[in-house]
Parts: structure tokens; sequence; C-alpha cells
């Protein structure tokens, strides 16, 4: 039986790691990927940070690129990779657990393979579970080739055609400027009132600028950051107006039906298209947990990580945890440093 079990090996789990290995607390780490870094290396091929090197350092070890540089994704794993080897940070993988119950004061962790028990357990598996795709995708003809942007990597995989790509968040607007410099006809499929802003405003990173104003420090709990985390997050990098006004970039409202070829649009139907990017985001799944309550978005009850219904359970990396920054790269140490601290201070009964 472990002291603690980390359930994710991904910037959260580790930034926990790192501090149970400060403390010398005996811990193990389960992951459901093969190795480090494995949820970054699936994302698009051409995907980059929209925070420069100086915002992603996690806690001990700095990001090893010069400042205001954007790392791709492959610069982020083999940071994530160095990491684990740098602390020798304990990892079993291909373990992904269906089931986490307390038992007489102790928690039993279950995997299709094995049980694993522990005193305590921090969850870091992340915001981003069940991809989400609208009912209608099922109404599409077989010939048309449908990819959520979790299984998009580049153009290549597309047949020769006109391409739609549904969802105005930062991954559709990216992978819709990518396809439209294919030269094939991009139609996009979501509201055209998106709030984008650039990387870079006087000279200075848009982070920067977040850390000057406070933005990044404002919590979830303050009338502020309450507007702030209920809001549609804006795009950012992305010059959206210009995207949109390109000549083979056609804006069709929203996805309302579909029948074989035909797709529906606000703006009217299209029988034309032969790819379809489904960029319309993903569902948290906790609900292998055991004897939690949940908020109004399906994420477990807590207060900054800490269960509201089970002692001895922790959450982190979930979107404004306390802050902006807590499922960042480098703002999640910050809420790993309070649960470090709360741990410390609360023993747990056994």
């Amino acid at each position: 039986m472990k002291e603690f079990i980390i359930i994710g090996a991904g910037q959260s789990g580790l930034s926990m790691a790192y501090n149970l290995s400060q403390q010398n607390k005996d811990y193990l780490i389960l992951d459901a990927n093969d190795c480090i870094g494995a949820p970054w290396l699936k994302r698009w091929d051409s995907l980059t940070l929209f925070t420069p090197t100086e915002y992603n350092h996690l806690p001990g070890m700095k990001f090893p690129f010069p400042k205001g540089y954007y790392p791709n994704k492959y610069e982020v794993a083999d940071y994530l990779k160095s990491y684990v080897e740098h602390y020798t940070i304990p990892i079993e993988f291909n373990q992904k657990i269906t089931a986490v119950t307390k038992v007489n004061g102790i928690f039993e962790i279950t995997s299709a393979t094995t049980k694993y028990k522990a005193k305590q357990v921090i969850i870091a598996t992340g915001p981003f579970h069940t991809p989400y795709t609208p009912p209608c995708h099922v109404d599409i003809a077989e010939g048309v080739t449908q990819l959520h942007s979790e299984n998009y990597k580049n153009p290549s995989q597309l047949q020769d055609g006109d391409c739609l790509v549904v969802g105005a968040g930062d991954s559709g607007v990216q992978i819709l400027s990518e396809i439209a410099d294919t030269g094939r006809t991009a139609y996009f499929s979501g509201t055209d009132q998106i709030k984008a802003i650039p990387q870079t405003f006087l000279g200075k990173t848009l982070w920067w600028w977040f850390t000057k104003i406070g933005f990044l420090s404002v919590n979830r709990y303050s009338k502020i950051g309450q507007w702030l985390s209920k809001g549609v997050q804006p795009v950012i990098g992305t010059d959206v107006k210009s995207l949109l006004a390109k000549e083979n970039v056609i804006h069709m409202g929203r996805t309302l039906s579909a029948e074989k070829e035909t797709i529906t649009f606000q703006k009217g139907s299209i029988s034309t298209i032969k790819n379809i990017i489904w960029a319309t985001g993903f569902k948290p799944n906790f609900f292998w947990i055991d004897g939690i309550s949940f908020d109004e978005m399906n994420y477990p009850s807590n207060y900054r990580g800490v269960s509201n219904d089970v002692e001895g359970l922790y959450f982190i990396g979930l979107p404004w945890l306390y802050t902006r920054g807590s499922a960042t790269l480098g703002g999640v140490y910050k809420d790993a440093d309070y649960l470090m601290k709360y741990i410390s201070n609360n023993k747990v009964a056994a």
C-alpha cells in the first residue's frame, strides 16, 4: 500500500510528484498512456503553446528554451520526459483507472489488470476526457471523412474536396487556418463573433500583460473570477477577422442537421463537403470515482482541489481550480504548493 497514489502523469501529476518527493513521501503515479507526453503528441502536428518559455516552468526545473519562444508539442513532451528522468518519478504506464473507492479508510484504485491501495489519492487526469461530437454526425454519409480534433494531425488525413470545420474555439480556428492554407474550400460552422487577442501587444507577450494586471491571480471565488470563469474564453494568437475574410473560407453559422451528403446550417445547406473536423470540445468524466458530488459542469465538488465529499481525495489540473492559470503548464505549481501545504497540515485518518 502506498501513502499516496497520483492518477495522471501530465504536468499536474508531475507537479504534485515533485512536492511529494521533496517531502520524502511514498507515492506512485498511474497513467493510462504508454509514455510521458503522450496526450501532447496525440494533438495536431502544428500545435504550439500560447505561452512563451518563461511561463512554462514546472517546479524545480526550467523549460529549456530562450525567453519569448513558443514551444511546439514535441518540445513540451520532451520537457516532461526530462522532468521525470531528472527527479526519478515512479510511474506505471498503461494503467487506465476504472474505479476509485474508499473502503474502511483505505482507497482501492482499480485498473483493467491491477488493484492498488493508498491512504490518499490525487486525481490529476486533467479536464479533457470524452470527445464531444454533435448527435447529427451519425446522419452523415459514410463516404464523408469525419475526425474529432483529438484525432486530427494534419491535412494529409483528408480526402480531396471541400472541408468543414465545426467549432469556434482555439482548436477550431487554428485547424481552419491550416486547412484554408491548402487552398481547398473550407466551410466554418460556429459563431463569427469570436473574441480574439494577439500573442503580443506593444512589444510584450500577452502573458506578461496578464501577469502585470493580475489577470492570472484572480481567483474563481471573487466576483471578477466568477464572471471570467463563466465567460467564453477568447481565441489567442489567430487573426480571426483575416481568416474569415479569405475567399476560400465560408462561414455557415451553426450546424443544424444532416442527411447523408447534405448538411444544413443557419446560412443554408451544402452537399459538396467531403471532410469534417469536429473541434467541438470534450466532456469531463469523473464518474468512476465513488462517493463524490459534482458541480454544474460535471467537475468534482471541491475547494482548491480538496474534495468536499471524501477525506484524503484531491484534484489538480482542472480549469479554474482556483485561478485562470490552474490548468496551464506554468501555473499548476501554485495549486500543487497549496495542496502540499494542506496535506502536510491535515493528517488523514486511516
